[in-house]
């Protein structure tokens, strides 16, 4: 148990060289450009996926908002697939980097709102200053809703890095605790080991609902600015 609790949070190295880059690349293999006129099981059932996330995502948008649905079925099949991987023993997940969180976030996040002060200026302007505020409040409220604007960000990449370095912190705790108690008290070791095999179950879940979470809400912001 003396283990670093957060080793492995740490960016992985190969002979001094951080390969971050090779891990993040590495789920796009998992997404194969079909090329056949029949395809296969994995390919149907991709191809399913997409199609019902397009569904979801996209009913809600006008014709500006849809040009961004390549862009959005990416990034949900792009953390999703990392946060699953990351589940793998002795491998490293990148979105429990807030870094790398704050990349993604920020970018979409401030191409939604310039989108919005490009093409409706007065519904954009009009958020920091609701109709009927007293004379009073009105500075007050202007400096409100500016931080909460760009607070928006910070809370998509926290929110992420939160739930799944937490899900991983527990599995690692409890893996620790069993593997202890094996040598102490064998019912103890198997009712933990029971506790661990449920917390990965919620956790594959957590996975993907937080890349859905991530995504919904970049999409919601981009439905308020077109």
């Amino acid at each position: 148990m003396n283990e670093n609790l957060f080793a492995s949070f740490m960016t992985p190295s190969l002979l001094g060289i951080p390969i971050v880059v090779f891990i993040i690349m590495f789920p796009t293999i998992m997404f194969p450009n079909p090329n056949r006129l029949i395809n296969n099981r994995t390919i149907t059932v991709q191809q399913w996926l997409i199609k019902l996330i397009l569904k979801q995502m996209m009913t809600i948008h006008s014709a500006k908002g849809r040009t961004w649905s390549l862009m959005l079925t990416t990034l949900i099949l792009f953390i999703g697939t990392t946060n699953l991987l990351g589940l793998l023993p002795h491998s490293f997940t990148p979105t429990t980097q807030l870094s790398m969180n704050l990349g993604m976030a920020i970018p979409l996040w401030a191409g939604a709102v310039l989108l919005g002060f490009r093409h409706k200026t007065k519904m954009s302007l009009a958020h920091f200053l609701p109709q009927g505020t007293p004379i009073i409040l009105i500075p007050m409220l202007v400096v409100i809703e500016t931080i909460s604007l760009f607070i928006q960000p910070m809370a998509l990449a926290v929110r992420l890095t939160a739930n799944i370095t937490a899900g991983h912190l527990l599995m690692h705790l409890i893996g620790g605790a069993t593997s202890v108690l094996f040598s102490i008290s064998t019912p103890a070791a198997l009712t933990t080991f029971i506790i661990l095999m449920l917390l990965t179950m919620l956790e594959f879940a957590v996975a993907l609902i937080q890349a859905y979470v991530f995504t919904l809400l970049v999409s919601l912001y981009l439905h308020d600015n077109t």
